[in-house]
């Protein structure tokens, strides 16, 4: 059994749904469009089931036929309207019955497996769209790993319980109906309705005994847990361990631990033995009072000896795939609320949304606009308040503040990661909220605090913002960030990957990276998230040249902690607690002796100019 397992999607997605809605949602993927290619094999499939299903109950109806052809009996297969054939034509009848019923289902599953395959294809793809789609302050609040576990164990509980419910549970109930029909029909009610209740006994039983041993084996593995931590912990601390003389009392904490679990795994063997001997006892039992009612039938000669054979294998065909029923049970159990998780993860709305008429955002200038816009995150008292101003096409303009300001905040409205509690944001006169946010995204590039590479080569990095684009291109781009040196002087050139999260490159080849994305993009408007902030001298030098490229021609909003990154902007906002408390040029605020004044005085070592210095102040060209 798998452990308990808990994430943020059960936490957030309400509660579970009943196990029929699940397994029909699930089957209901196999009738999607999508799997229209597949109807023919979904059909023969089903076909072939039942007909396996169909021989295994006709097969043992030949043996005892055969046995009565053995014993002397003229109308041996006369039940099955063929009277008068020999032991050997129903031997040879049952063995291609019985070879038939165990081969079909291996023809079965031989084609099937593609249709099961392109079926968790479809669930995967349409999960972990939907999760991409997700608004930001969902990937913000669950805890990582989650969302790629959920998907995970959801397509593969959907594998499994197609397989088990569609080959096995299904097949054995089908079988049992065939088989109830077959013992009424030719041998009489009272055999029926005793497999049937042989058949309803065992399966209570297990399920009950199934989910007793569940609640031990919960406790087991917190005992599994708690010795595993005990181990590690101990090794891992030696050095204190060893400083405080306390070897013998890890050593007793240990011992402790083990005998507990030892005694919670003696519990689970207990509790096995006790399913397996009572599932035998059933069984057992129900094969014991079919086989007295047949042989009591032969000898008072309403039935003849083949008869009781053919009863008694009918049962044990029946019973055979029951022994697999308490594993089958957890499993599906487990199957069943991994899968209903992936369905939560993919009814989940998102809290940013586009319209339903939204029409496509089409740029122009760049104009970017405000108007009393309020906004705080989810849990948070505050935020922005009121915030209103407007950038002109074109211009380079500075958002400044210290920190928890909400500067960040005012790019991630302007990119709808979220939207405005009140107000309302446009650009070039269209509403953020009345347009496509994939249109209005593509007109945005961003170069962030820090670039996050994919774990790929240059080329596809760099190209992110613009798949389509030829090498020619993307090199033109990464001129214009001044990397074109570095990516011919490597070896790979463009294949070179980058490695987890771009740690083969440094601190300013990935800021230059996303800038060369920023400008491979061409958007009208460009987002500077403290670019250069987490760099050194030196190389924010260069990644400021690549910036003040990227920036021509097109409006530039930059975020900044340094002023001086900003002090040649056009105009500069100055956010204090959510608001906007000053706003104008450098000299202008200079002049002010206010916020931005004081926050000058303490990045500039207290100097009087009121110009920036060209160390700290590249020009933007537009």
């Amino acid at each position: 059994m798998r452990p308990d397992q808990s994430d943020d999607i059960e936490a957030q997605g309400g509660a579970a749904a009943p196990f029929g809605r699940s397994v029909s949602r699930m089957f209901a993927v196999l009738f999607r469009p999508e799997m229209a290619r597949w109807r023919f094999r979904i059909a023969l499939a089903f076909f072939l089931t039942v007909g396996a299903k169909g021989l295994a109950v006709l097969a043992p109806v030949l043996m005892g036929e055969g046995i009565n052809a053995l014993t002397g009996d003229a109308n041996a297969g006369a039940r099955l309207g063929v009277a008068g054939l020999s032991f050997v034509a129903l031997l040879g009848l049952f063995a291609a019955a019985r070879f038939l019923a165990a081969a079909l289902p291996m023809i079965r599953d031989a084609f099937f497996s593609a249709v099961t395959q392109d079926a968790q294809r479809l669930i995967a793809v349409d999960a972990f769209r939907h999760a991409q789609h997700l608004d930001l302050q969902f990937h913000l609040t669950r805890r990582s790993g989650a969302l790629n576990r959920v998907i995970e164990r959801g397509v593969t509980a959907m594998e499994y319980l197609l397989r088990f419910l569609a080959f096995n549970i299904g097949p054995t109930i089908v079988e049992l109906g065939f088989a109830a029909v077959v013992l009424a029909l030719l041998y009489g009610m009272q055999f029926s309705l005793a497999a049937i209740v042989t058949v309803g006994v065992y399966a209570v039983f297990t399920i009950v005994v199934t989910e007793w041993r569940n609640k031990q084996r919960r406790v087991l593995n917190e005992a599994d847990t708690r010795l595993r931590g005990i181990a590690v912990d101990t090794l891992t601390n030696f050095e204190t361990v060893k400083s405080f003389a306390a070897e013998d009392r890890e050593a007793g904490r240990y011992d402790s631990a083990v005998q507990e679990y030892n005694r919670h795994y003696v519990k689970i063997m207990q509790s096995l033995a006790a399913l397996n001997g009572g599932q035998e006892f059933i069984m057992t039992g129900g094969l014991l009072a079919v086989a007295i009612m047949a042989g009591y039938g032969a000898v008072n000669g309403s039935m003849q000896v083949g008869d009781v054979t053919a009863i008694i294998l009918m049962l044990f065909n029946i019973y055979r795939p029951l022994n697999i029923l308490g594993w089958a049970w957890r499993e599906i159990k487990q199957g069943t609320v991994d899968i209903e998780k992936l369905f939560q993860l993919m009814d989940r709305k998102a809290g940013v949304a586009d319209a339903p008429d939204a029409a496509e955002f089409r740029p122009d200038i760049g104009a970017i606009r405000f108007e009393n816009v309020r906004f705080a995150h989810e849990g948070r008292a505050s935020g922005i308040k009121d915030v209103s101003f407007d950038i002109p096409g074109g211009a380079f303009v500075g958002i400044v503040g210290p920190s928890g300001a909400g500067k960040s905040t005012i790019l991630k409205l302007l990119f709808r990661f979220y939207d405005p509690h009140q107000g309302r944001i446009a650009i070039d006169n269209q509403n953020l909220a009345d347009v496509t946010q994939f249109s209005l995204r593509k007109a945005l590039g961003l170069v962030p605090q820090e670039v996050v590479l994919f774990n790929d080569t240059l080329r596809f990095n760099i190209a992110y913002a613009h798949p389509d684009a030829s090498d020619e291109e993307i090199m033109r781009a990464a001129r214009r960030a001044q990397l074109g040196d570095f990516i011919t002087s490597l070896p790979a050139g463009l294949d070179t990957r980058v490695g987890e999260r771009g740690l083969k490159l440094s601190g300013g080849e990935k800021q230059r990276v996303g800038v060369a994305r920023a400008i491979l993009g061409d958007p009208p408007i460009l987002i500077l998230d403290e670019a250069t902030s987490s760099l050194d001298s030196g190389t924010e030098e260069e990644v400021q040249a690549a910036l003040r490229e990227a920036a021509r021609g097109r409006t530039t909003v930059a975020v900044a902690h340094r002023l001086s990154t900003v002090a040649s902007a056009d105009f500069i906002l100055v956010l204090d607690d959510g608001r906007i408390m000053e706003r104008g040029s450098h000299d202008e605020l200079l002049a002010l002796n206010g916020v931005y004044a004081e926050l000058w005085r303490l990045q500039s070592g207290g100097e009087p100019h009121t110009h920036p210095h060209p160390a700290f102040a590249p020009q933007f060209a537009k």
